[in-house]
């Protein structure tokens, strides 16, 4: 009596859609980390693995329960993780992206590619700006618009559509102002209003660490690919923040070199 051992064939497309899975939940992962919503996933993830469990056991009417709560899940995922969502689908359609992989290429996607701005001089005033203000310890949040339009968050605040300069940077903050309150949002060459609101992030550690105004800064880039600068009211402290990252910033030259690399046409 003869016996055959069969073995599963796998094609190329199989390794390919198994790379592409990995690579969405790599994505997912690195979207809510740190946030409440790991937890959450976590809590699906086992859900998921016990029904296939149950299943392979052939325990009906588990898996029958299991089975319906699967079911509606989509939809309970889609409402749960909405912000998380919206945040991918952003950087999906954004330069962020496919820069970071074609940028060693020296490849360009006509599609994403931002106009050539000479704006070398909007960042000498920013870093001007933000040390003056961080020596006498004001407090203050500035976005530096880049590909993603902020037109929702503009319209949260005063509009000004005045010359970027140092100096009106400096006299929105001062304590006095009926402007420094909010985020004051910049393109390359214009303040283009102050008084902003801005979205705070989930991410649970920065609560424990940093203030209102870091929370928010980290929750605009979380969203969009925009920039924000932080100078704490109570330390002096500057923080950069992209992608929701906070870094801290001890001197002029490294935010020069700092808004130099990620505030320019890619």
């Amino acid at each position: 009596m003869s016996s055959s051992i069969a073995f599963i064939a796998l094609r190329w497309l199989d390794v390919l859609d198994i790379l592409l899975v990995a690579l969405l939940l790599y994505q997912l992962y690195h979207l809510i980390k740190g946030t409440a919503a790991i937890r959450i996933f976590v809590g699906i993830l086992f859900i998921l693995v016990l029904w296939r469990f149950t299943v392979a056991l052939q325990m009906e009417l588990v898996s029958s329960i299991l089975g319906q709560f699967i079911g509606i899940g989509v939809i309970a995922v889609i409402i749960i993780f909405q912000p998380e969502i919206r945040t991918f689908l952003i950087k999906l359609g954004s330069n962020s992206l496919w820069q970071a992989y074609f940028k060693d290429r020296n490849w360009r996607i006509p599609l994403f590619q931002e106009e050539k701005v000479n704006h070398q001089s909007s960042i000498q005033s920013v870093v001007k700006s933000t040390f003056t203000m961080a020596e006498d310890k004001v407090g203050a949040l500035v976005i530096l618009q880049r590909k993603n339009e902020l037109e929702n968050i503009i319209n949260t605040g005063q509009a000004l559509n005045a010359e970027l300069s140092s100096q009106l940077l400096n006299s929105i903050f001062q304590k006095n102002s009926p402007l420094h309150d909010g985020a004051t949002i910049c393109s390359h060459q214009h303040i283009r209003a102050s008084r902003c609101q801005l979205p705070l992030s989930t991410q649970e550690d920065l609560q424990e660490q940093f203030g209102m105004r870091h929370r928010a800064a980290a929750g605009l880039t979380e969203q969009t690919d925009a920039l924000a600068i932080v100078v704490s009211e109570e330390t002096g402290a500057i923080h950069t923040c992209i992608e929701g990252n906070l870094l801290e910033q001890t001197d002029e030259d490294r935010l020069t070199q700092w808004l130099t690399m990620h505030w320019r046409a890619s």
